[in-house]
C-alpha cells in the first residue's frame, strides 16, 4: 500500500517585485496557510517520508511552513519540472519516487488535475475541489508494492482539505 498526499502551495504573493513567476514568494496569508495544513496533516496522520515538489519558491515556502509541524524529517527534494507540471509529469515523477507516503507539492492547474485524475471514484462535489485553492490537500491510497505501478483512476480517496476548512 503506499499514499500519496497532494498540495497546492499555498496563496503566494502577486506584489512581491519578484523577478519572475518562479521566484514568487508567499504572503503572510500563505504562511499561515502552510502551518495549519502542518497541523491538520499531523492530527490526521498523515506523515510523509517523502516529498517531492516543485522549485518554485511558493512551493518551497510551503513545505517550510508545513514541515516542523510534522514532527518527522522526510526527505525532501525540489524539482524545475514540476514547476507548473501536467498531470502526466506529475505522474512521471510520482512513478520514480521510493517512498511510503509521498508529499507532492505544486501548481494550478496540474496539480488539481492530477488529484482528479488519479481517482478512482468520482472527486468530491463541492467547489472547493473543482477549484483547488491555494493550499487544498488531497489525500489518496494506492493498493501498488511500488509507485511505478500508478496509474491515473487508480487511486482511493481518502481525504480532502483546504486552508480555509482548518481552524
Amino acid at each position: 500500500m503506499k499514499r500519496l498526499i497532494l498540495i497546492r502551495h499555498a496563496k503566494s504573493s502577486w506584489s512581491s517585485g519578484a523577478a519572475d513567476d518562479q521566484s514568487r514568494p508567499l504572503n503572510d496569508r500563505g504562511h499561515a496557510a502552510a502551518g495549519k495544513v502542518g497541523n491538520w496533516l499531523k492530527s490526521e496522520g498523515y506523515i510523509p517520508d517523502q516529498v517531492l515538489s516543485s522549485n518554485a519558491t511558493r512551493c518551497a515556502q510551503t513545505w517550510e511552513g508545513i514541515a516542523p509541524a510534522l514532527g518527522s524529517d522526510p526527505e525532501a527534494s525540489f524539482h524545475e519540472p514540476l514547476y507548473l507540471a501536467s498531470p502526466q509529469a506529475m505522474l512521471t515523477a510520482l512513478q520514480s519516487a521510493s517512498g511510503g507516503t509521498v508529499l507532492m507539492l505544486g501548481h494550478m492547474p496540474g496539480i488539481g488535475e492530477f488529484a482528479r485524475d488519479l481517482r478512482r471514484d468520482p472527486p468530491p462535489a463541492h467547489d472547493a475541489f473543482r477549484k483547488y485553492p491555494s493550499g487544498a490537500v488531497t489525500v489518496l491510497d494506492f493498493k501498488v508494492e511500488n509507485w511505478g505501478e500508478v496509474q491515473m483512476g487508480t487511486g482511493k480517496f481518502i481525504a480532502y482539505t483546504a486552508p480555509k476548512a482548518l481552524l
